[in-house]
């Protein structure tokens, strides 16, 4: 036999590692792309699946966007400092003090492109091969985050009748020995936030974990993702752990930015503030990977946050369009309720999302398709209603859960309206 043959027979193929050959890809950005490929061939669909905004409905503010195109045009193309230029820093940090009251110096907080990168490094800055890390479902993304850094993830399952929101006594069971607890509020994929009695619950359990364990142990840390904080409706309000609990200052992570507050998904700058011995690690680990914003992007963050004026001109109109749309979508579905259809929605208290109960797995389609899973009834409203939404199943929930995240950045008023008479008649049309 020919030697070279031979070897090659023998020889296994080239393989990834086990944490890349094992990864699970997001279920949110497949159904997305499958989605706009089907729009680009012409398909009239309502895109409710990605967190993301249409600039031609929800666009950057103007001064924001004149203040990048500036920055671009005066040479600011060059690599930003490692944990993001001085003057963001410090505009960050005066934004954070006026608005909430947090006081952190600049040289706590961290930039980068986006709050991918900060939850990750996050992660990686105080897990170890196996640390717990606890967190509610249904939950963006915190499973893969666990998967990255090799950590267990204990999901706590959460409830409709407390809106998803997790409570002290669901957590408490599983903080034991465990590193991280990550918690977001306004929640995605939800659009449900904390009351204030029951983050407070919470701080008190991290805080009585801490005091339990041995100097020698790692404490309980908190990674609290408020990327949406400036986006809440009616009557609710944003609350904290740091200010509901100052004595937690050591052991609170913060996730922040303007992605979500300012339409910006795509300018990517994104911020993290917390203990200094941890900010200063994620800045070496994000150093290592080159997760910065751009440095115009910065620049002209940096000098957008000091307008207060033109921050709440802009903040007002954009969140009434966004509760604009989601009460649209809520009383869309609170008719079909009263009309007998077996649907539901949570009243929309912040973030761009609707949660929408459609109980009806177990139907049959007109053509005779049993819908077993949600991944069945996703494909059949996609085909028969033209509407997109994303299953609790890309959440952390079961393929069976009847719930639904409805993100309404990407998509019109008028798109949302026309999309729900094709939902009820396709609906009407399960047996």
């Amino acid at each position: 036999m020919n030697r070279l043959l031979y070897l090659s027979k023998k020889t296994p193929p080239m393989t990834v590692s086990k944490m890349a050959g094992s990864l699970i890809g997001s279920e949110i950005i497949k159904i997305g792309n499958e989605v706009n490929e089907m729009i680009k061939k012409g398909a009239a669909i309502c895109n409710l699946t990605i967190g993301d905004f249409d600039p031609a409905i929800f666009p950057i503010p103007d001064e924001l966007r004149d203040a990048i195109t500036q920055a671009y045009a005066a040479g600011q193309t060059n690599y930003p400092p490692a944990n993001g230029v001085a003057e963001l820093r410090t505009a960050a940090a005066n934004f954070l003090h006026q608005r909430l009251g947090l006081t952190y110096s600049p040289a706590d907080v961290l930039v980068a492109g986006g709050s991918r990168p900060l939850i990750y490094a996050t992660y990686l800055a105080l897990l170890d091969l196996g640390d717990k890390v606890v967190f509610p479902v249904p939950s963006w993304n915190n499973n893969h985050y666990c998967h990255l850094a090799s950590a267990e993830a204990v999901m706590v399952e959460t409830s409709p009748a407390h809106s998803f929101m997790p409570t002290a006594a669901e957590i408490a069971p599983h903080l034991p020995g465990a590193t991280l607890l990550a918690l977001c509020s306004p929640l995605n994929p939800t659009g449900t936030v904390f009351a204030r009695a029951d983050l407070e619950a919470i701080c008190d359990l991290v805080i009585a974990e801490n005091q339990r364990r041995a100097p020698s142990e790692k404490p309980l840390y908190i990674l609290y993702d408020q990327i949406y904080w400036m986006l809440t409706f009616g009557t609710a309000q944003h609350y904290d752990p740091v200010n509901l609990r100052p004595e937690l200052r050591d052991y609170v992570i913060y996730i922040d930015g303007i992605s979500k507050c300012l339409a910006a998904t795509g300018v990517r700058v994104g911020y993290a503030f917390g203990p200094t011995e941890v900010i200063d690690k994620m800045k070496s680990i994000l150093g290592h990977v080159g997760a910065w914003a751009p440095k115009a992007e910065q620049i002209a963050t940096a000098q957008y946050l000091p307008n207060s004026t033109a921050v709440d001109s802009y903040t007002n109109e954009f969140k009434q369009k966004i509760q604009r749309s989601l009460d649209t979508l809520y009383a869309g579905l609170q008719e079909l309720k009263e009309a007998g259809f077996p649907v539901d929605a949570i009243a929309p208290a912040g973030a761009i999302y609707l949660t929408a109960r459609l109980d009806v797995l177990g139907k049959t389609t007109a053509a005779g398709q049993l819908l077993a899973t949600t991944r069945d009834l996703t494909s059949y409203l996609i085909a028969e209603a033209g509407l997109a939404l994303v299953p609790f199943s890309a959440f952390g929930n079961s393929d069976t859960s009847p719930w639904f995240r409805l993100s309404v950045g990407g998509a019109s008023l008028e798109s949302i309206e026309a999309a729900l008479p094709r939902l009820r008649a396709a609906l009407t049309g399960l047996q």
